[in-house]
């Protein structure tokens, strides 16, 4: 047992988790000299290296010392805190990973209050020192300071720092280079306790699933006592107590990037079974014949949803493999298996879910995902999840925290003041002002791209979910209305630059639009249907001049996240494998009038 390590690596978003996880596979001889890798090995999923994020929590091991340890590396955004939050059970230690110059940030606060909850040994990694104006002194106070307000144990009071950088491939106590991260390495076999094991039958905790094409569904977790062999015959333990009877087929442990053939694991260590069926994450594994089942995994609410349905615009089935309700559904119920966090609920119509989540970006990976296996969809305005809490109504609220030059502070400060956001500290971080509010998640609906626009740019962005509050009044949506389109067809460059001065275009000219498609920002406040596909009249007589279309201005390009913020009540996005559209539900404008005055009338 004093030959294993489980330890997770956490950290707010950015301040180097993946990289601090190559360079230790890097200097344990992991890979040949020869052999090229690459960067973010871990980041192995294409929106993970796209997006420059890690959304899924991954298993490593690697062997130092003759000690195996088992690296586990989490995902550093709030939307994916029930990544962190499952897979922090399977670890007897953490290394906490701050940036030197930015600090700790919300969702540093977030998962380091999750680890010292469990128990964990905490180790402090203050990384980037090689950055011009880092400040690691005066951010091992603040993160001092961080667990102290956490209610920090004394015994992980008593936290071991070390100093360097992940990118340069140094750490120490000292904050002085030195050849590599052995320092750090030997840390962890110092620090981080082996795994406790009290005695007793089998107990496995199901923490993460993985799939092979060839094995089928694979039950990851790690053994917290007993024995499990190949060939096996177990209880698998729901959380409602029930109990089935299966046997284990193949057993694997976690060596280098893959995994390795086993006939039994002990306690302690982290392992794959293979050959079950008909678990989920939380079940137990436990022993057959006197089964225990382990405490339940707690998983924090969902704050946001939205409406999932199918795509029933004028395009419907062009683009996509697959289109109706009935794959809508089983690719839901298939998420809802490994991703905690997420909840589906059917609606009064029969093709149209409603989905809920931790915020924007854990939902838009999910569309994204979705998109890119070949599903068409329709996605809704998201809504903030409202609850009734001693007879008042009360709505979500977050911690925002946002970095801005000096210059762009009172700018920063006035857009979320008006979306009710309540300013609870400004300090001087270096060049730039550090502020925090208070804010309802509703405000933080459409921020981010304003926010940019107004800095410039330069505005570092971070928040994590507080607690519930009463609800705040009216909060102001998008300024501008939009360009919708009169009739189907095909945009002509004549139509568009005649139309310039009306507003700005998300469709270039050429490109195919329906009856109801927004096509474009309005320079006013209201909405507009304009005709893009008009071609100009044909006569025999050559123009004089010459033809306008190479003044068009390019279209503007929104991510599906843009998209999704942008949209208001009466608006969904179109999703395609290879189109995002904006459109109205109503895709007739009669339609939209009726259905205004319906509301009106209520």
């Amino acid at each position: 047992m004093q030959n294993i390590r489980n330890i997770a690596i956490i950290a707010h978003v950015d301040h180097g988790k993946t990289t601090l996880v190559d360079k230790i596979l890097h200097s344990t001889n992991v890979f040949r000299e020869n052999q090229d890798t690459g960067d973010l090995i871990m980041d192995n999923n294409d929106q993970e290296r796209e997006r420059g994020i890690t959304i899924f929590s991954k298993n490593v091991s690697v062997e130092y010392k003759g000690v195996k340890i088992n690296v586990i590396d989490t995902p550093g955004h709030a939307d994916f805190g029930g990544e962190v939050e499952r897979v922090l059970k399977m670890a007897d230690g953490v290394i906490l990973l701050v940036d030197a110059f930015e600090g700790p940030m919300p969702q540093t606060r977030f998962v380091l209050h999750k680890a010292l909850q469990l128990g964990l040994k905490p180790l402090v990694v203050i990384n980037k020192v090689d950055k011009p104006n880092c400040r690691p002194d005066e951010v091992h106070d603040a993160v001092f300071e961080l667990f102290f307000n956490l209610d920090a144990t004394e015994e992980q009071l008593e936290f071991p720092t070390f100093y360097g950088s992940s990118k340069q491939g140094w750490f120490n106590t000292e904050n002085v280079p030195t050849e590599d991260i052995s320092p750090l390495l030997d840390g962890i076999l110092e620090h981080v306790p082996a795994p406790e094991v009290s005695e007793g039958s089998l107990q496995i905790q199901i923490t993460s699933l993985d799939y092979s094409s060839f094995l089928g569904r694979i039950a990851v977790g790690k053994v917290a006592r007993g024995t499990i062999k190949e060939g096996q015959w177990v209880a698998l333990v729901k959380p409602d107590r029930s109990i089935t009877k299966q046997k284990v087929k193949e057993l694997f442990t976690f060596e280098g990037l893959g995994k390795k053939k086993t006939n039994e694991v002990n306690a302690g260590d982290i392992c794959a079974v293979v050959g079950m069926d008909k678990f989920q994450i939380g079940d137990t594994i436990a022993d057959a014949e006197n089964p225990e089942a382990l405490a339940n995994i707690k998983i924090d609410e969902p704050t946001m949803n939205m409406s999932f349905g199918i795509n029933n615009s004028p395009f419907f089935g062009k683009d996509g493999k697959f289109v109706t309700s009935r794959h809508l559904v089983e690719r839901l119920e298939a998420e809802l298996e490994k991703n905690l966090a997420l909840r589906v609920e059917p609606t009064d119509d029969s093709n149209t879910y409603l989905v809920y989540g931790r915020g924007i970006m854990h939902l838009s990976v999910l569309i994204e995902t979705m998109r890119r296996e070949g599903y068409e969809l329709t996605v809704g305005q998201p809504q903030v999840i409202i609850k009734e809490i001693d007879g008042e109504k009360c709505e979500p609220y977050e911690t925002l925290v946002i970095d801005v030059p000096q210059d762009y502070a009172s700018k920063a400060i006035d857009l979320v003041t008006q979306r009710k956001g309540d300013l609870l500290i400004m300090e001087a971080k270096g060049e730039s002002q550090h502020l925090e509010f208070d804010i309802p998640s509703r405000g933080l609906i459409g921020l981010r791209s304003q926010m940019l626009t107004a800095t410039a740019g330069e505005a570092v962005m971070a928040h994590r979910f507080s607690e519930y509050k009463p609800l705040k009044g009216k909060i102001p949506g998008r300024l501008a209305g939009v360009l919708i389109s009169k009739d189907q067809g095909v945009s002509t460059p004549y139509s568009i630059d005649k139309l310039q001065d009306r507003g700005k275009f998300f469709i270039d000219p050429g490109e195919e639009v329906y009856t109801g498609m927004i096509i474009g920002e309005h320079s006013r406040d209201n909405d507009l249907v304009v005709n893009v596909v008009e071609a100009k009249k044909l006569n025999n007589i050559r123009a004089a001049g010459k033809d306008d279309s190479n003044a068009i201005a390019p279209k503007i390009n929104m991510s599906l996240e843009e998209c999704m913020e942008y949209i208001q009540g009466d608006e969904c996005i179109e999703v395609t494998p290879n189109f995002i559209r904006l459109r109205k539900i109503f895709l007739k404008e009669e339609d939209r009038k009726r259905q205004q005055k319906v509301l009106e009338a209520k």
